[in-house]
């Protein structure tokens, strides 16, 4: 069978299992169009609540279930020279996916044009209300790279928990997990402790995933009623190019790259975390959906070991939909202001953007406030670039559910190989549908 055919098919199981999710983003993109038309303040108010709400309570667990799961999972992988395997098998399939991302992405923007006559679309007016974000944006990273990196090491772990600054918890948590399981058995009452916190904040979020279908309606409502449906007609080729990209990840580099790394059939795959992959749409943040694909992992067939040390570093560092978004924006902004793009500076953007993809928070936004970094980079000013800017935060929602999605299923796609490679995943689980019933009833 087609592979292409394979991952509709495993989509189909999926929407018929989550059939609750699927009608909340159809629903939500309904009333979004009826409300760009009639808006009424009482009902965005309660539909921004619901959403919000959503987020808010899906994102309570993200910091305490980070922590411990890579507590647990380093952990439990035990000696060194085991962790520095897997943790290096890691970092090799990741760089792979999102290498590809960033040539497909730079490919067929440079292929297609979506920056051409651009400017005819672009509203001055708009961008005047966020020139100040975007150039301070933009001046605090100017050449700060080195700082940016130093900024991953927290002075104090404890403020970093508190102010939720993720990528400094996971260095922190890392080393403190390795040192863990280098002083032997003496662990096990602090293991013990985490794996307690693990276990509670799983079953917070099967709590809080009853919530799902009418948080996804909500924020695709949102999203829609913002711009309408006359935009997709002024940004076609920008939107054209994000959903080629995207797709060609979806349905053909990860199919082929668990095809030549793992026996994994790509169906059985997207078949299991299918709600994981609708709720990244819906929400648009990693971070929020990071709980759900632990759960959709573990609970089919992948083993803890590998998905609470692959997972949670994947949906903080692993950014390949974020890396694609960013190398095709940065493209189509050098094409709408005429920027002539050398095959050295379109080098430079790619490398840049793998950097940049992977300082980004996994929230909503988080990869357009990111993207500074590779326009800095390039010697670009706010001036320049401001009404362009504008244009991108105007559609920024629904590219930043899509780009979540392919984020979300990266991490996944790379956990299940993994796993596969250290004999550690569950086939008899993994294709059984009884499996499929107990992260959302």
């Amino acid at each position: 069978m087609k592979l292409y055919m394979q991952v509709m098919i495993a989509l189909g199981l999926g929407l018929k299992r989550n059939w609750h999710i699927f009608a909340g983003l159809i629903l939500g993109i309904f009333a979004g169009v009826w409300l760009h038309t009639n808006q009424n303040p009482i009902i965005m108010n309660a539909l921004t609540f619901i959403g919000q709400l959503f987020i808010r309570l899906i994102q309570m667990v993200v910091i305490p279930l980070v922590i411990s799961a890579i507590v647990i999972g380093i952990t439990s992988i035990g000696d060194s020279k085991q962790l520095g395997k897997l943790g290096t098998k890691m970092i090799c399939y990741y760089a792979i996916i999102t290498t590809i991302a960033v040539a497909l992405g730079a490919g067929l923007a440079l292929l297609i044009k979506p920056g051409l006559g651009a400017a005819a679309y672009i509203n001055s007016d708009v961008a005047t209300g966020i020139q100040a974000q975007v150039a301070a944006t933009i001046e605090s990273q100017k050449g700060n790279l080195l700082n940016l990196i130093l900024g991953f090491v927290p002075k104090n772990p404890l403020a970093a928990v508190a102010s939720g600054e993720m990528v400094p918890i996971i260095v922190f948590a890392v080393m403190f997990s390795v040192a863990l399981a280098r002083v032997g058995e003496i662990n096990r009452p602090f293991v013990s402790f985490f794996e307690s916190i693990f276990a509670a904040t799983m079953k917070i979020t099967d709590w809080i995933m009853c919530f799902a279908a009418p948080g996804v309606f909500a924020l695709t409502a949102i999203a829609v009623s913002a711009f309408g449906i006359d935009i997709f007609m002024a940004i076609s080729k920008y939107l054209g190019v994000l959903a080629l990209g995207f797709g060609i990840q979806l349905f053909v580099v990860y199919p082929v790259f668990l095809r030549i790394f793992s026996k994994v059939p790509v169906w059985m795959l997207y078949a299991a975390i299918a709600e994981a992959m609708m709720v990244a749409f819906g929400t648009a943040s990693s971070s929020a959906t990071l709980p759900l694909t632990i759960a959709c992992c573990e609970k089919r067939g992948i083993s803890h070991k590998v998905t609470s040390f692959v997972i949670p570093l994947g949906a903080t560092l692993n950014m390949d939909g974020t890396a694609l978004l960013q190398v095709v924006a940065v493209i189509f902004l050098a094409q709408a202001y005429g920027i002539a793009l050398t095959p050295l500076i379109i080098v430079q953007v790619a490398l840049l953007a793998i950097v940049a993809s992977s300082t980004s928070a996994g929230i909503p936004g988080a990869g357009l406030i990111t993207i500074a970094l590779v326009l800095n980079g390039l010697g670009l000013s706010p001036e320049q670039l401001v009404a362009g800017f504008a244009f991108l935060f105007t559609i920024e929602r629904i590219t930043d559910m899509m780009r979540t999605l392919v984020n979300v299923t990266s991490d996944a796609v790379v956990a299940a190989a993994i796993a596969d490679n250290e004999n550690e995943i569950n086939y008899d689980l993994l294709n059984n549908p009884e499996s499929y019933n107990d992260v959302i009833e």
